[in-house]
């Protein structure tokens, strides 16, 4: 970032501090996005004609046009015998993949995939665990032009038949089986339950991952993995324009049917090399761990860092499993320079007193990445204290939608506890108020204000863009608004409270679930937590459900507690108007609470996609329940 700060700041007679930058990146775009891609050795096979061209709209504005390029090839250009895959998983089997055996194994499934008829545009579905088989497939498909779509094997095959059949497939990867929390769990009858239901495929190919006996009649129809490797290897990457599709990703899908939201290959792999080298600062060399499935967005984001050169590190499994220490054992192992996780596991760690002692040295380390939900402000204090004062602690949030941050980490500025340090370079990122004015102190909509090449192309099956349109630009005229609710500091960093439409208003003061959740969190004998809001004759209550630790019971002396917690934290209205028990709290398979489903649970309505949840019997304990009336 001091690099590409300095060579901007001359060029273009900036001041020389982030600020001024970031300034730049957002009111000269073709400047900011073409020097980024100088910067980072971007791959042309033909130049662009006009980096950026402005239209009467966000989304149609044009990025790079006349350019041509491959997303494999960018991300494949380091062939060597240095490693870029390091995969682990929980049963203790791990692999090691170098550069030049990953761009070989690309090419000969590239290869086999054209063989087979596969064109640009066609869609190539995975269900599998994350590990290298994964990565193969992924870069296959980008190096013809294929778009990938994945889903994680833990999804239920109703929700993955919800996001797949939308987008008919002509080819579906999936494994036999995967592991998690020392179980073996067979996929083989649900791969073939999701083959059969979807329009238009034409092949099925089973990945051996779990090394599962053949059965009779669990194997018929499918070809085998291992025989699409013919050793005759693709001679030249598709070369494609800058935005044509690469990924499909899938919104939650736990308040309707699931939106299919479609990237570019060009305005991907720009957003990523500028979070991964500018924002992250990884370097050739360096390892890169991010603990993901291959349904989450991180799991894209974590492949394409391979473009910097960086190793990347594969983790297949729980990962409290066999003990709350593994993952960070794994990284002591495997030298991990930036470790990815989520607020959930900070906070689990930090109350299993992992480092008692500070026994667990991690020599490596230089950044935690943390997103998924907002990150607390007592987590600051656990890895300043507990992990070292010099891990730059990166809280990091954007979404699926953009399949990249709108906030993120800095290496040239302070981290202050509880806030994301800053928007994102070229990321025209501000909060709010309803009536479309800027906040500063408070909370508002996060939202962008200028295009930015990461903006998705649309849905897939939205012809017109008309959902598109409404999901994204209806709030504010000529502004995409995100779905966060957002305070901007008035030194330019960032709190994220929650989603905005899971936002709470009890006597209309708008707050977010954290500002609740996190103090509550803090207390002794509270293991998990979520606010919602309920509707009322006399109006919206907010409603406190707590899992509480084990041998502790939910009194009024806890009850007491925790409110005196949400009150010195926040405020007296931040209050719950009741503190409810629950044996589980609801999460989405990347670790999300679906406060939006608890809500309609609670309210009497029907969830439509439970699919998509980790553990969707959790959203019994919410139904029905006496207390909610009083």
């Amino acid at each position: 970032m001091g690099a590409f700060l300095s060579a901007c700041a001359d060029k273009y007679r900036l001041a020389g501090d982030y600020h001024a930058l970031h300034r730049w990146s957002v009111e000269q775009p073709g400047e900011f996005w073409g020097e980024l891609a100088n910067f980072c050795d971007v791959k042309f096979s033909q130049p662009a004609d006009e980096i950026f061209v402005a239209a009467p709209t966000l989304q149609a504005a044009r990025w790079f046009v006349g350019a041509r390029l491959n997303y494999a090839e960018n991300v494949l250009r380091h062939a060597d015998a240095r490693p870029a895959l390091i995969c682990r998983d929980e049963t203790g089997r791990r692999q090691q993949v170098s550069r030049a055996e990953l761009a070989a194994r690309v090419r000969d499934l590239a290869a086999s995939l054209r063989a087979a008829g596969l064109q640009p545009g066609d869609r190539v579905a995975a269900i599998l665990p994350n590990g290298p088989e994964a990565v193969v497939i992924m870069l296959a498909a980008a190096a013809i032009g294929a778009i990938y779509t994945s889903c994680s094997p833990d999804f239920g095959a109703p929700a993955i038949v919800d996001r797949f059949a939308q987008t008919a497939p002509k080819i579906l990867f999936g494994c036999d089986g995967y592991s998690y929390a020392g179980k073996r769990i067979d996929c083989r009858a649900g791969f073939a339950a999701v083959a059969a239901q979807l329009p238009g495929l034409q092949q099925r190919v089973l990945v051996r991952y779990a090394d599962l006996p053949d059965e009779p009649d669990n194997i018929g129809g499918f070809t085998d993995f291992a025989e699409l490797f013919t050793g005759e290897l693709l001679q030249e990457f598709v070369q494609l324009p800058f935005d044509h599709p690469l990924f499909i990703m899938y919104s939650s899908g736990t308040t309707g049917k699931p939106k299919c939201i479609v990237h570019s290959a060009g305005g991907t792999l720009l957003q990523h090399l500028k979070e991964h080298v500018l924002h992250t600062g990884l370097r050739d060399g360096e390892r890169l761990f991010y603990f993901t499935t291959c349904g989450w967005m991180m799991w894209n984001w974590l492949v394409g860092a391979l473009a910097t050169g960086a190793a990347i590190l594969l983790y297949d499994g729980s990962p409290f499993f066999p003990g709350q220490q593994s993952l960070w054992q794994m990284a002591r192992d495997e030298q991990v320079t930036v470790f990815g996780t989520s607020p959930r596991f900070l906070r689990a760690t930090a109350r299993a007193d992992v480092f008692p002692d500070r026994t667990l040295h991690l020599p490596r380390l230089r950044t935690i990445l943390s997103t998924g939900s907002p990150l607390p402000a007592e987590s600051y204090d656990f890895v300043r204290d507990r992990i070292g004062p010099v891990v730059q602690l990166c809280s990091i949030s954007g979404g699926t939608d953009i399949i990249s941050c709108f906030v993120l980490g800095n290496p040239l500025l302070p981290v202050r506890r509880g806030e994301i340090q800053s928007a994102g370079l070229g990321m025209a990122v501000d909060v709010f108020d309803s009536s479309g004015k800027p906040l500063r102190g408070q909370a508002g909509e996060l939202v962008c204000t200028r295009p930015f090449p990461s903006m998705p192309l649309g849905f897939w099956g939205d012809p017109d863009g008309t959902q598109f349109e409404h999901s994204y630009f209806r709030k504010f005229a000529g502004c995409w608004a995100q779905g966060d609710l957002a305070v901007m500091t008035d030194a330019h960093s960032f709190r994220i409270l929650g989603r905005s439409d899971a936002t709470l208003n009890p006597g209309g003061v708008r707050m977010g679930s954290a500002e609740i959740v996190d103090p509550a969190m803090t207390v002794a004998g509270i293991a998990d937590a979520v606010a919602v809001g309920q509707r009322t004759a006399a109006g919206e209550r907010v409603v406190l459900f707590v899992v509480t630790a084990a041998g502790v019971e939910l009194d009024d002396e806890l009850r007491a507690t925790v409110n005196a917690a949400i009150r010195a934290a926040a405020s007296p209205r931040h209050v719950p108007a009741k503190i409810l028990e629950v044996a589980d709290i609801p999460r989405t398979v990347s670790g999300k609470t679906v406060e939006l489903a608890i809500r309609a649970v609670i309210h009497g309505e029907d969830v439509p996609d439970t699919g998509a949840l980790a553990n969707p019997e959790a959203l019994q304990y919410f139904a029905h329940r006496a207390e909610l009336a009083g």
